[in-house]
């Protein structure tokens, strides 16, 4: 399938979202826009109970880059300590995502936990990957009651990825004939930062507005965080295909795609909204995470208020 739109509409601007062809992947040819109906459900299975989320680290990564990641998966289900209670936390955010699982009358839960690290620095397929690359090296972590996560560092390239994606998320079916879920995000730093690591990158189309500052001081990993809590909300809300999204099966709006671009209030193309600035650094974020760390995530849409929904 097509993954791009008319040049006239590219021009305008591009930012990430997700379509999907047994798996979603981010594209990068939406507009801002709010979507005015609510998600449908398609009777599918969602993620429940106890899910353990598996780091795969393909390529090089410091100890400081991989902490940003995990702090972040750490914060998705971390309680907000007294200081932070009145302000914006990765779990306030994460909180739209589950008001999904609202929706079901069988009231079903989810509790998500960092698990393992694997990590593959020396690249042992190589540094070009396929897709079923992509599934293979998911398939290392622990399938039963997980989400794998391959990461791929920023001299690493995968099919489609800078062309029509930053990250996927799909299923496979693994050991015992379960199907898990697996994501993948690549660190776009040197390859298409500009696409895959906006705002923190002037974009290749749209308008030129300065880049914000990232709040880890690194743009390939504080882009990846957003291209991961995108596909993050579309895998426990769509996770095989046939659970919320919009439009067709083969390129769906999911929680996360159907806000493309928004960030704070009163975004528009070019310009990501009002958000958070830390004083010392200069940084915009709008979440607060583990250990200290700030983070931008991208709105996710509000099942409750037929809305995006921004934390600032």
């Amino acid at each position: 399938m097509s993954s791009f739109i008319p040049q006239t509409i590219l021009k305008l601007f591009i930012v990430v979202s997700l379509f999907q062809f047994s798996l979603a992947v981010r594209r990068l040819t939406e507009l801002v826009q709010d979507q005015p109906e609510l998600l449908k459900y398609h009777d599918g299975p969602l993620l429940t109970g106890r899910i353990t989320i598996n780091l795969i680290w393909y390529g090089n990564f410091k100890p400081s880059e991989r902490a940003i990641i995990s702090d972040f998966v750490t914060s998705l289900s971390s309680k907000p300590s007294p200081s932070q209670e009145t302000q914006p936390t990765v779990g306030h955010w994460w909180s739209t995502a589950e008001k999904y699982y609202h929706l079901d009358s069988r009231k079903p839960s989810l509790s998500l936990s960092l698990g393992k690290q694997i990590l593959d620095e020396h690249c042992s397929l190589g540094k070009s990957l396929k897709d079923k690359q992509i599934i293979g090296l998911a398939s290392k972590g622990d399938q039963k009651d997980a989400i794998n996560v391959v990461l791929t560092a920023s001299d690493v390239t995968v099919e489609g990825f800078c062309m029509n994606q930053c990250g996927t998320h799909g299923h496979v079916t693994g050991k015992l004939f379960s199907k898990f879920a697996y994501i993948w995000v690549g660190n776009s730093q040197t390859q298409c930062p500009g696409q895959c690591a906006w705002p923190f990158y002037r974009p290749i189309y749209g308008p030129q507005s300065p880049p914000l500052i990232a709040p880890n001081d690194n743009v390939g990993l504080d882009g990846m965080v957003i291209n991961l809590g995108s596909l993050f909300a579309g895998t426990v809300t769509n996770p095989f295909g046939n659970g919320y999204f919009q439009g067709q099966a083969e390129a769906p709006l999911e929680a996360s795609s159907a806000c493309p671009g928004i960030y704070g209030k009163g975004a528009y193309p070019g310009y990501a909204g009002k958000l958070l600035v830390d004083s010392s650094t200069g940084a915009s974020y709008n979440a607060n995470g583990e250990h200290g760390r700030k983070y931008l995530l991208p709105a996710l849409y509000d099942p409750a208020t037929l809305s995006c929904k921004t934390l600032v």
